[in-house]
């Protein structure tokens, strides 16, 4: 039984993320949460409005949250028709991180599913505000879903990785399910100018191994050069369905989430998008 965080704001973008999610996990038996936050409509409200009591507006939100939640489900479950899924909506006065932290927490969440923009986000821009700090902050694995990508099984994933920093098995086996599922090859690409691995490298390298029996694996490495530009070549030449990277401290993804923006560098993703969490839980 997989356990699926959906944030919603109830975007066209979110609509999306929520379809590629009920795809995705067509054969498997799933609980999917419907998550909104809405303490920001709580509080952005009573800034330009002295009429109205906090606790009248918490009130009045959450009833249409709740409303909003449930007509989902009920499209949802009307239109998809499968016994092996179940639905289950929240709505929370909270931020949206610590929303997705507790529902994680509460309910031993496997992977989070959600849109890579939501409703406000500058369409130039490859992720929003909210899905970065998610990817920051929650200690959960994350799949971003673009809202332009049309859905296709993830048969080809690029894997980029140094080998410096141990995985996790619990969020290898997440990647190694979908691998089962749709026969996928997982493509590891090392970024270096040094052919020999340390004892360090070695291990982890095998332990990835071990820890993906059901993927076709395959080793590459390349000279060094810009990492985003190595990893935008890469899905381009062999025509991958998903990128998966591993947050973790002192990693290249944890750089470029809090030293830079993703579009800053150039990383301009239109395929799904799972960050693995190498991070305490």
């Amino acid at each position: 039984m997989k356990t699926i965080l959906i944030p919603t704001d109830f975007s066209e973008n979110a609509m999306h993320a929520i379809d590629y999610a009920l795809q995705l996990y067509k054969c498997e038996q799933t609980v999917f949460y419907f998550v909104h936050a809405y303490a920001d409509e709580v509080y952005g409200f009573l800034k330009n409005s002295a009429d109205t009591s906090i606790s009248e507006r918490t009130t009045n939100i959450e009833i249409r949250v709740k409303e909003l939640l449930n007509e989902l489900i009920s499209i949802k479950e009307e239109k998809v028709h499968n016994p092996k899924h179940t639905y289950k909506a929240i709505a929370s006065f909270e931020s949206l991180v610590d929303a997705v932290n507790d529902t994680v927490n509460l309910f031993n969440i496997d992977l989070i599913i959600m849109g890579t923009k939501g409703k406000t986000a500058n369409k130039s821009i490859t992720f929003g505000s909210h899905t970065v700090q998610v990817f920051k902050y929650v200690k959960c694995p994350v799949l971003a879903i673009p809202e332009t990508y049309t859905y296709q099984h993830p048969k080809k994933i690029l894997f980029p990785t140094d080998y410096n920093l141990p995985y996790k098995r619990r969020e290898l086996k997440l990647l190694d399910t979908l691998c089962q599922e749709f026969k996928s090859e997982v493509h590891c690409l090392h970024i270096s100018d040094f052919e020999d691995l340390s004892m360090r490298q070695i291990d982890n390298k095998k332990f990835l191994e071990d820890a993906l029996p059901n993927a076709y694996l395959s080793f590459e490495q390349t000279a060094v050069q810009n990492r985003v530009t190595a990893i935008m070549n890469t899905i381009d030449e062999k025509a991958i369905d998903l990128l998966v990277m591993t947050n973790s401290r002192h990693s290249f993804l944890e750089d470029m989430l809090y030293r830079s923006t993703i579009d800053e560098i150039g990383l301009k993703i239109h395929l799904p998008f799972l960050v693995l969490q190498n991070l305490s839980r």
